[in-house]
């Protein structure tokens, strides 16, 4: 499970270095911490359950967010 995060962290590094291409500066910023938190994650040699525990916690942190970004804040 440790190797997944890492393969989070590179694929968040790959979105983010995209958005820094193009000009989506907050966005890069989002997604290259992201980066770094999942790297760093992956090299803490947890166990099983709290890595899943993590991933959970943070899909519902980010499902929330984009849930309340898309409906409050974004005009049609």
């Amino acid at each position: 499970m440790d190797r997944m995060f890492r393969v989070l962290g590179f694929w968040t590094l790959a979105i983010g270095l995209m958005a820094l291409a193009g000009d989506f500066i907050p966005m890069a910023l989002i997604f290259f911490a992201q980066t770094a938190i999942f790297v760093l994650l992956g090299y803490m040699k947890l166990s099983e359950r709290a890595y899943i525990l993590i991933f959970w916690g943070y899909m519902i942190v980010s499902f929330t967010g984009f849930t309340y970004w898309s409906f409050f804040k974004m005009t049609v």
